[in-house]
């Protein structure tokens, strides 16, 4: 059954309560405000498109309260950080995150993401073969379209 974004976003708030609770950090608003725009939005964002967006949704939020707030984020597993090249690291939101990997358009620098259940295949072969358990993984291919 798939879970609608109130309800997702409800899951995830509870998450993000639960570590900052444990941590003994603060609850504020804007955390929060931030956690609830990531969840509102599909695809990969960085930084200033986040900023934007939530300037533009009448949110009050620093620039240094949404770094300081990805990184809670970040290491609560709630947000997923990609480092596609040029220096600019893209997030994506990570609860209930389906599987993907990525092409990057090395002439427009589109991101696309696709799944080949063939990946998924290798991984439980690796993890057999060398006794490991696998908790996620990257694979990034960069090209360009066809004409």
């Amino acid at each position: 059954m798939k879970e609608t974004l109130d309800n997702s976003y409800l899951s995830v708030k509870k998450l993000f309560t639960d570590y900052l609770q444990q941590r003994k950090l603060r609850k504020t608003p804007e955390r929060f405000a931030i956690l609830k725009e990531i969840y509102s939005t599909n695809g990969h964002f960085d930084i200033d498109a986040l900023y934007n967006q939530m300037k533009e949704n009448k949110y009050r939020v620093s620039r240094a309260t949404l770094y300081n707030t990805i990184e809670l984020l970040l290491d609560c597993g709630l947000v997923i950080k990609h480092q596609f090249g040029h220096n600019r690291a893209q997030y994506e939101r990570a609860y209930k995150f389906r599987q993907h990997d990525h092409f990057i358009d090395v002439e427009t620098e589109q991101v696309l993401e696709f799944c080949d259940p063939r990946l998924l295949e290798i991984q439980k072969s690796i993890e057999e073969h060398l006794g490991v358990e696998i908790t996620h993984h990257s694979l990034i291919f960069y090209g360009r379209k066809k004409s």
